[in-house]
């Protein structure tokens, strides 16, 4: 079936053919992981940065690492919709914004390029929150605000429209304007729980939309951990995790994770731009063209 957000793949493993058939729904396949990166290197690089004159933020580390590990393991942005696997043909975030100057919060949603380094990925965050910023005492509406405004107007028209959304997703397509509008339609949902002073938690996969991972950002703790011989503790930043194993089997994921925590313990790593791009291996018909919209 085409779809305006990715291309259909057909797997030599019918193992994955089988798993998106067993387990139907995204919460039914779905997987949880806590990870706990160290927060000494991040806060000298950012401390680095802050020097040279770059902000960089918690966030853009782990989304830059999280898309450098994406555009060399091509399954992580993959997504499964009405038991069929698809290969996104973009790559992009949604993250929750709290609004200065006001009690609301947003979605925002920002494409990158999967050869983006981490100063670009900084940059395209940072110009997503300061949009929404508050000004003059009133909140810059988002494309997802102004679609739920438009919905909530008429009485009933919420219901029909979402149940319409979710028939036109599951066996046709949506056009890319409500896909564009929509957060639940993502490489990649991250929360930073820390900013509320809140611990990492698992957050479901949505079964609307094609998220198929979802990251929570937890504030720093302790950790006594083993050097050696020697007890030391350390600070770190408890990360929430939880995947729909339908893209990706458990082996796949692990090396994902041993790649991601590589750029952790290292974040200068991510100033440079990769080699290449690796493209998804099972797309039978044309390419994707990996694109940035905006």
């Amino acid at each position: 079936m085409y779809r305006t957000d990715g291309y259909r793949v057909f797997t030599d493993d019918p193992m994955y053919e089988i798993a998106a058939y067993v387990m139907d729904k995204r919460y039914d396949a779905s997987n949880s992981i806590k990870q706990y990166i160290d927060y000494t290197p991040l806060q000298k690089y950012i401390a680095k940065c802050r020097k040279d004159g770059v902000s960089i933020s918690h966030m853009s580390i782990i989304v830059a690492a999280y898309l450098r590990v994406a555009s060399q393991n091509p399954y992580l942005n993959r997504f499964v919709m009405n038991k069929r696997i698809y290969a996104r043909n973009h790559f992009c975030v949604s993250f929750v914004t709290l609004v200065p100057g006001t009690s609301r919060s947003t979605v925002n949603k920002v494409y990158f390029k999967l050869d983006d380094d981490i100063f670009t990925v900084n940059r395209k965050l940072n110009e997503a929150i300061e949009k929404c910023s508050a000004k003059n005492g009133e909140a810059v509406e988002t494309a997802m605000d102004r679609l739920a405004k438009k919905l909530v107007r008429v009485p009933g028209l919420l219901t029909v429209a979402v149940s319409v959304f979710k028939f036109l997703d599951k066996h046709f397509a949506l056009p890319f304007s409500v896909i564009d509008a929509s957060p639940f339609h993502t490489s990649l949902f991250i929360t930073n729980l820390a900013s509320i002073r809140t611990g990492a938690i698992y957050h479901h996969l949505y079964e609307f939309g094609t998220t198929g991972v979802f990251v929570a950002m937890g504030q720093l703790t302790k950790q006594i951990v083993l050097n050696g011989e020697r007890a030391e503790e350390k600070r770190v930043m408890e990360l929430g995790i939880v995947l729909d194993e339908r893209i990706a089997e458990g082996h796949y994921y692990g090396r994902c994770f041993r790649e991601i925590s590589k750029y952790f313990k290292d974040p200068a790593l991510l100033e440079e731009k990769p080699e290449s791009v690796v493209a998804d291996p099972d797309i039978k018909a044309r390419k994707p063209k990996f694109i940035v919209w905006r």
